[in-house]
């Protein structure tokens, strides 16, 4: 259990990594465009926010990274609930396909971090 545990969060990692590409550096054009699903104005004036959130994503994305590194359940488990609580604050209070995007996934690798640890 303890390898899909860590494919888990390694899979978790990899899309904050994602999220911070296209937030950071795609979210003017079509593919972070297609994610929000805003027009080209509204893109280009909400870019700074989109960044702001990349960035944290890549902070979390390092942080699983690090707790894999490190094999430290402990690093893993407080990243991954972060991953969990941004991802149902982000479900609340932007759009319900955070749930399920990021949430999700984040419970899923926790789970199997728990049980392996």
């Amino acid at each position: 259990m303890h390898v899909v545990a860590q494919i888990l969060i390694g899979l978790v990692a990899l899309l904050h990594a994602y999220f911070l590409v296209l937030e950071m550096f795609l979210w003017q054009r079509p593919p972070g465009r297609a994610l929000s699903g805003f027009d080209a104005d509204t893109a280009r004036l909400t870019a700074p926010l989109a960044a702001n959130q990349g960035l944290y994503n890549g902070f979390l994305a390092a942080g699983l990274v690090w707790g894999l590194v490190i094999d430290s359940l402990a690093t893993q488990v407080f990243f991954l609930a972060c991953v969990v609580v941004a991802g149902v604050f982000g479900a609340v209070t932007a759009n319900r396909r955070i749930l399920f995007a990021q949430a999700l996934p984040g419970v899923l690798a926790l789970g199997a971090a728990v049980i392996a640890g």
